[in-house]
Parts: C-alpha cells; structure tokens; sequence
C-alpha cells in the first residue's frame, strides 16, 4: 500500500488485524503516520519547520506497545529500530552513547535499501551468474582465425567467416541444459569470494566515536584485498551463490547510502521503551545519579540534531519518536520539562482481561490458536481448539495475571507451551491422529499448576 492510501481510518484497520484493541494508541500512531506524508506535501520551506508530533504509551507490559510501532513501520516501509532507554547512560559513565540509537537506524536502513536493489538488479544478475557458471562448464577456448577470415577486399574491410564455431552452438546446448534442470545433480568447482571477519576498532570518547565500528579493511584499503576460495558444489547451489554476487557488484552503494540516509531523515521511526526507566526518584543515590543526565542526553537526539555516523551525517529533526514505559512507580510529568515537551502526544493503553484474551487467541492473522494448529499439521496431527477450551485458557491467563506479576497477553504464550507440551513432544509418533482439546483437557494440564502458587511461579 502506497503512502498516499494510507489514511489514518485505513492504518488502523491494518493495525486492527494484529492487535487487538488499544483504539487510542492505534489513532494516535496512525495520525502520527499521516501527518508525515502531510508535511512531505507541503511547500519545502513550511515543511521544514513542521516537526513530528512524537508519543508516549503508557501501559503495563504485554498490552502491544511495541507491536503497535513495529507493525506501523511495516506499514509505511520505513526504517525502524527499537532501543531499551535503560541501557543508555549519562556520558562519562561505562554505557551506550544516546547517539548510537542513529547509527544503528541507519545501518538498517542501509540494509534494507540494499537488499530492494538487489532484488531490482535480481534477473540481470541471474544472466550473468549464469555466464559465469557456463564458463565453467566449458572454458573459452582461444579462436583461431581462418585464411578467410584474415583477407581483407580492396576497401580494407574484412570478409566475413562463413562458419559457426562448434563451441558457441555446444555452450548454447549446455545452456537449455542448464534452464531445464537437467544438469542439477552434476557438481561443479567455483571460485567465490572468502567471507571472513574483519578486526573491529571501538573509540570509546565523549566526542560521539562510541560504537562506531571502524572497519579496519576500509581504512586500510587494498592492503586486506578480498580473498578468494574454491568450492565444490551442484549446478544449483553454485548459480545462486554467483547470482548473489553478481547482485553485489550491480549494485550503486553511493546511491543506497544516499536513499538510506535520505529514508532515516524524512521516514525513520525510533521506539524508546522503558522510558520511565531513566526517570529518577526521590533517592540520589546509586544508578539514579546519571538518570537525568540521560535525558539531558536524549534531548538535543528528540529535538533534533545533526549525528556522524560511518554513512555520513544524519539529521534527527524528522525522525518520530515513540517512547513507551510502565510509569507503575513514576509518571510522565517526572521527566524533565524539556522533554516532556517533545512528546505532546500522550496515549494510556489498557490491561487486557479475558474477552480481549480470548480474542488476542483467535483473531488476528497470527493468532495463537493458529500458529499452534499449522506447527502441528506439519507432523501430520490435527487438532482443533473448542470455543470452551479458548475460555479457559484465557480465564487461567487472567487469574496468573492476576495473582503474580501482570505480563499481559506474553502469559498466553507461557501457557499455551504448557497446555501442549505432552503433545509437542509425542506429535512425531501421532502422525494422522486428530486431537480434541476442550475444557476438560485445559482443566487436566492446567489446574494442578495453577492451584501451587508456588509451582505456577516457575512454570507460567
């Protein structure tokens, strides 16, 4: 779906397919979205200045704050990365530097860039790993010329020769061989390109260095040339390793570092979890000292800013920012000022209960329910879930919630692996059988786990 289809009732109703409710964050990120593709329609100028309107989720873990922003990005095809706020630290501590969260959006970026070009260059670079392959089976052999071919008429142009050489009509024959498959079983020895790890310098200074990767080949260029090795492979095996390297060579690196730089600048969407995190608390003591200081640090990133990074430099006044945090022993207003102003979107996401479990179990397109039936079809087991059977696993999910730590719909997955473990393991053996699971089969793997709390603590 293009940019321009995608409005903000049409982003909800994609988001609506993987997440279920959470209706105000979903307007939110989607508004969010549209308001991008508004400012890249406005006049140059004005849409300089119009920055994004960056948000912060307030919610309980497990409720689909980070679903929503990835699922968003897939969305738009925009370059997307997910950074834990509690691993940054105030510069001059041991820690990650507020700037590498750029860095590694446009390294992404860069490979996402890449892999499109190649797959655009894909059936030329078949044509030619094909040549390459047929060069191998049946080397060039130097031509030599006939008498005819060497005597030139009076103007000085050369007769044609009235022959075809009996290696271009045998390389044509190997050719046709070769698109019909059937040369796939034969093996053939090639030359490709040795992959190895390069060394890696780190520069860890307050000068903005950290992380950045120095690739010692790059800096010292054609002293580390590219080695090359033999393998022994089949014809198919060998044509997409070439076909791959071909891709490589075809593609322009000066162009995809430009359009990747480009796609973090006007595209790139940060989501910063556990925000409140880095929010301090009455005490000063202990890790709360460079809290702040992290904030301080992530300010001018949010604002926006210029950051150097390997491709070159890369502005952040465009990128959307989505922070998200718990905010069960803080609240947003604990940031500081500066901050909080650059978040003006706030959205609370609810805690989900058993009919939105029961739901999260069945309808979207990856639902559980779903994944579990297909993983076992593939052993040839069917089995089929009542609808009493998806109430009591929602109903057992809502009341360990409820008694223990509240991880949301994640205690879905905990008890789903517990409630078909017997059958994960023993579906090697059960092939065509059909398997029923309803409440009583839920009751009978469940209940005892449930009834020890102490037990259900280590198990769901």
């Amino acid at each position: 779906m293009s940019s321009d289809d995608l409005t903000p009732r049409k982003i909800v109703e994609k988001l609506d397919q993987y997440i279920i409710g959470q209706h105000k964050a979903k307007r939110a990120v989607a508004i969010a979205l549209r308001n991008r593709w508004r400012r890249q329609n406005v006049s140059a100028e004005l849409g300089e200045e119009i920055s994004p309107k960056n948000i912060i989720m307030i919610g309980p873990t497990g409720v689909g704050k980070t679903e929503i922003a990835r699922r968003l990005a897939k969305l738009d095809n925009s370059p997307f990365i997910k950074i834990e706020a509690s691993k940054f630290t105030e510069v001059g501590y041991v820690g990650r530097d507020v700037e590498s969260m750029v860095r590694d959006l446009v390294e992404l970026s860069v490979g996402m860039v890449k892999s499109e070009e190649q797959g655009s260059v894909r059936t030329k670079a078949a044509e030619l790993a094909e040549d390459r392959l047929l060069d191998v089976l049946l080397p060039p052999k130097p031509q030599e010329k006939k008498v005819m071919d060497m005597i030139a008429d009076g103007n000085g142009t050369t007769l044609p020769a009235e022959y075809v050489p009996e290696q271009e009509s045998t390389r044509e024959k190997l050719r046709r061989f070769l698109r019909e498959g059937r040369l796939d079983s034969r093996f053939v020895e090639i030359e490709v390109n040795e992959v190895r790890s390069t060394p890696m310098i780190e520069i860890f200074s307050s000068a903005g260095m950290e992380d950045m990767g120095l690739n010692v080949k790059e800096m010292l260029g054609n002293l580390f040339p590219q080695k090359k090795k033999k393998r022994r492979l089949k014809v198919p095996e060998a044509l997409e390793i070439l076909s791959e390297e071909e891709a490589q060579r075809l593609v322009d690196m000066e162009k995809v570092t430009r359009t990747a730089i480009e796609r973090v600048e006007q595209s790139g969407i940060v989501f910063l979890d556990e925000i409140d995190k880095i929010v301090g608390s009455d005490q000063t003591q202990g890790p709360d000292v460079s809290r702040e200081g992290v904030q301080r640090d992530l300010l001018p990133i949010v604002e926006g800013s210029t950051v150097n990074t390997r491709y070159g430099m890369v502005k952040t006044d465009h990128i959307l920012f989505i922070a998200a945090g718990a905010f069960s022993a803080t609240k947003p207003s604990d940031l500081i000022p500066e901050l909080q102003g650059r978040f003006p979107i706030r959205v609370e996401l609810n805690s989900l209960g058993k009919e939105e479990f029961i739901r999260i179990l069945t309808e979207p397109h990856n639902a559980l329910v779903k994944q579990y039936i297909e993983m076992m079809a593939t052993e040839g087991v069917r089995i089929t879930f009542k609808e009493d059977a998806i109430a009591a696993i929602a109903e057992t999910a809502t009341l360990v919630n409820d008694r223990m730590e509240n991880i949301g719909a994640r205690r879905l997955y905990t008890i789903m692996e517990s409630l078909l473990d017997e059958i994960s393991f023993e579906a090697p053996e059960m092939k065509g059988q059909e398997v029923v699971i309803d409440a009583d089969y839920v009751a009978k793997q469940l209940d005892a786990i449930v009834e020890d709390e102490d037990l259900s603590r280590y198990i769901l």
